[in-house]
C-alpha cells in the first residue's frame, strides 16, 4: 500500500511487489480468491472494511493502491467508499477506460493506483491519481523500473531518496528475480526506522506485510509475507 516497484520482464512479464504499511492491529487475510462479476480476483483482505490494496485476476489486470495523491492531503472523513473497495470494484468493469468515466470519483481519499494491464503482446502501465478533486490518468513506460512511496507517509525528499536505493539495486542486476526484489523491499534503506522499506514508527504504523506478484508469458506466481505473523503464503 505505501512502497510499490514494477519491474519489466520481456514483453508481457513483470514484478509488482508492495509493502503494507498500516497499524499492527489492522491485521489481513491472506490472499485467496473472490469471484467479482464473472472474474476471479485474487487479493489479501482488509477485515476492516473488506477490501484490499493490491488484487489480480491472474490473467489480464493486476491493481495496486498507495495511500495519497502527489503530495500529503488532510484527512477530512467521512468519504463515499473505502479505497480498498473501489480496487475491488474495477474488476466488476474489469476495463480501464470504463472505470475512468463511469465511477464516481468525488467524494473518495485522494489516492494512487498503478495498473497492469496484460495484452498478447505486451503489457500496459497506467497510473490514475485522485488529488481530491481531479483525476490525473497517464500512461507510463512498462519497459522501465518504477518506484511509489506514499505521499501520506513520506515527503518528497524521503521519496527521493528511497527512488535512488532502488535505481543503485536496479543498476546491479541485469535480471529481475522476484525472491531478489522481495529481499530488497524487506532490505532496502540505511537504518533508519521511519523511512527504510520495511519501517517502524514506534509500533503506530509500520510495515506489516510485502506482497509480490510475478507474471510470465507462461506462469503466475503471487508471494504474501505476513510480517507481523512471520508467515509466507
Amino acid at each position: 500500500m505505501c512502497t510499490v516497484t514494477f519491474l519489466p520482464k520481456g514483453k508481457t512479464g513483470y514484478v509488482l511487489t508492495s509493502n503494507r504499511d498500516e497499524t499492527p492491529k489492522r491485521a489481513a487475510l491472506a490472499p485467496q480468491g473472490y469471484s467479482i462479476g464473472n472474474t476471479t480476483v485474487y487479493f489479501p483482505k482488509d477485515p476492516l472494511a473488506g477490501g484490499t490494496w493490491i488484487a489480480t485476476d491472474k490473467k489480464r489486470f493486476t491493481l495496486c493502491l498507495l495511500n495519497g495523491g502527489f503530495e500529503k492531503h488532510k484527512h477530512q472523513p467521512p468519504y463515499r467508499l473505502s479505497r480498498g473497495q473501489m480496487v475491488l470494484q474495477f474488476f466488476e468493469t474489469n476495463n480501464l477506460e470504463s472505470f475512468q468515466s463511469q465511477f464516481e470519483f468525488e467524494g473518495m481519499e485522494p489516492f494512487t493506483l498503478v495498473i497492469v494491464e496484460s495484452k498478447q503482446d505486451a503489457c500496459k502501465l497506467d497510473q490514475l491519481v485522485w488529488d481530491g478533486h481531479q483525476l490525473h490518468a497517464k500512461s507510463l513506460d512498462q519497459n522501465q523500473n518504477h518506484i511509489w512511496s506514499s505521499s501520506t507517509l513520506y515527503p518528497e525528499p524521503v521519496r527521493a531518496e528511497r527512488s535512488s536505493w532502488f535505481s543503485l539495486w536496479v543498476e546491479e542486476r541485469k535480471d529481475f528475480l522476484q525472491d531478489e526484489i522481495m529481499l530488497f523491499h524487506k532490505s532496502g534503506g540505511k537504518g533508519d526506522a521511519w523511512n527504510d522499506f520495511v519501517m517502524n514508527r514506534d509500533e503506530v504504523v509500520k510495515t506489516v506485510s510485502i506482497t509480490s506478484i510475478e507474471k510470465t508469458d507462461n506462469d503466475f506466481n503471487l508471494i504474501y509475507e505476513d510480517l507481523i505473523k512471520e508467515k509466507v503464503s
